[in-house]
C-alpha cells in the first residue's frame, strides 16, 4: 500500500486504530497529539495516534511502502515508532518500522519491551515526526473525524489535541472532543446508526458544532430521509458486499435565518468504505447516475468526480433546500460489534 503524500498515511493510521477499536468489546479512546518541537531547525511535527483497542500486529504495517517522491522523502524519514499489547500480553512491546526499507529482515527493529506487572490492559501507540505545516494537518485530520462521527461508532471515544511547547510551560488544547452518549441502543444495527449519524452531521453543520443548530432546525420535521441496503451478486454468487445509503432532504425553516448553512443545487456525496471515509469509487458514481430521480421529484442535471469526491448538480432545488447523501459499503462478514 502505497501513499501520494504523508497526510493519507497519518489518515491511515487513525483508520486502523479505529478498527482496533471496534474489534474490542468495551468502551475505547483514540486520541491523536500533534506536538510542534521546539526547535525551529527542523521544524518538526510529532504525531502521535494511541488507542486503547486490541493491541496491533505488525502485519497490518508490512504492506505500508514509502512514497516514492522525493517532496515526501524531506518530510519524513519514513519511520514509525510502534508501542503495543493486548490484554493477554504481560509486557507492552516496542518495534520502530523504517519503511524505506525494503527487505523485512532490515525494516522492524524490536526494542526493549517494558513488564506490565500484572496490570492488564491493552493499546496501541504509533508515532512519527514529519516536516509539515500544523494548521494543514490539523484541519485534515478535524474534518476525518466529523465525518467519522456519521457511523456513530458506539464503543470509541475520539480526541484531537495540540500540544504548544512554549519556552516556559506545556499547554493542550483540545481541538476535537466527542464522547457524547449516544442515544442509540447498542445494539443498533448499522443502517440506523448511519441515519442517525447523517441527521446529526446534517443539524450540527457537519458536525462542526456540539449542539444541534435550533435557528436552522427547530425540529425534525424538516429534515425528511430514506434509506436502504443493497447486496452486490456476481451472478448468481454472493460476493458478500453490503451497501448502505442514506438520502436526507433538508429544508430551512426560515429563508431569512442568520445562521450560515449550505443550500442549494449541489451535493456532496459522503462515503465509506470498511468503516472509514473514504473517496467515491466509479462503480458508486454509475449507481448514483443511473437511479430514476424523476421518480422521487428530483432531476440530477451532473455529476462530476474530482479527485475521488462526487459532487451531484440538481435542477429546479428551491433555494431553501438541501439534499445530502451518505454511501457506506462493506463486508457482510467484516468484523463487527
Amino acid at each position: 500500500m502505497e501513499f501520494a503524500s504523508v497526510h493519507p498515511i497519518c489518515l491511515h493510521l487513525i483508520s486502523s486504530a479505529i478498527q482496533r477499536c471496534r474489534l474490542s468489546g468495551d468502551l475505547c479512546r483514540l486520541s491523536v497529539v500533534l506536538k510542534r518541537s521546539p526547535n525551529p531547525d527542523p521544524l518538526l511535527l510529532r504525531i502521535s495516534i494511541s488507542d486503547t483497542g486490541i493491541g496491533s500486529c505488525l502485519e497490518e504495517f508490512q504492506d505500508l511502502k514509502f512514497p516514492r517522491e522525493a517532496a515526501i522523502a524531506e518530510k519524513w524519514d519514513g519511520v514509525l515508532s510502534v508501542r503495543t499489547t493486548s490484554i493477554f500480553d504481560n509486557e507492552v512491546f516496542n518495534y520502530q518500522l523504517n519503511l524505506k526499507e525494503s527487505a523485512s529482515a532490515r525494516r522492524l527493529t524490536r526494542l526493549p519491551s517494558n513488564l506490565k506487572n500484572g496490570v492488564k490492559f491493552s493499546g496501541t501507540e504509533v508515532c512519527l515526526f514529519i516536516s509539515e505545516s500544523l494548521d494543514v494537518l490539523l484541519a485534515e485530520i478535524n474534518c476525518f473525524f466529523q465525518k467519522m462521527l456519521v457511523l456513530k461508532i458506539p464503543n470509541v471515544a475520539y480526541e484531537l489535541v495540540v500540544e504548544h511547547d512554549d519556552a516556559s510551560r506545556l499547554r493542550y488544547e483540545n481541538v476535537f472532543l466527542a464522547n457524547e452518549s449516544n442515544p442509540l441502543h447498542f445494539s443498533a444495527s448499522n443502517l440506523e446508526r448511519l441515519k442517525s449519524g447523517l441527521e446529526d452531521y446534517i443539524s450540527k453543520h457537519g458536525n462542526s458544532s456540539s449542539k444541534k443548530c435550533g435557528s436552522c432546525f427547530p425540529s425534525l420535521e424538516h429534515l425528511k430521509v430514506g434509506s436502504g441496503i443493497a447486496c452486490c451478486t456476481e451472478g448468481l454468487r454472493n460476493t458478500g458486499l453490503v451497501m448502505e445509503a442514506v438520502i436526507l432532504i433538508s429544508e430551512m425553516s426560515e429563508p431569512t435565518s442568520s445562521c450560515f448553512r449550505p443550500c442549494g443545487a449541489k451535493s456532496e456525496v459522503l462515503c465509506f468504505k470498511d468503516f472509514t471515509p473514504c473517496s467515491i469509487p466509479p462503480s458508486s458514481v454509475k449507481a448514483l447516475t443511473s437511479i430514476d430521480w424523476r421518480s422521487y421529484g428530483l432531476t440530477l442535471g451532473s455529476i462530476v468526480n474530482q479527485h475521488g469526491y462526487a459532487l451531484l448538480e440538481w435542477e429546479g432545488l428551491p433555494p431553501s433546500a438541501h439534499i445530502d447523501i451518505v454511501l457506506h459499503c462493506y463486508h457482510d462478514q467484516y468484523p463487527s460489534l
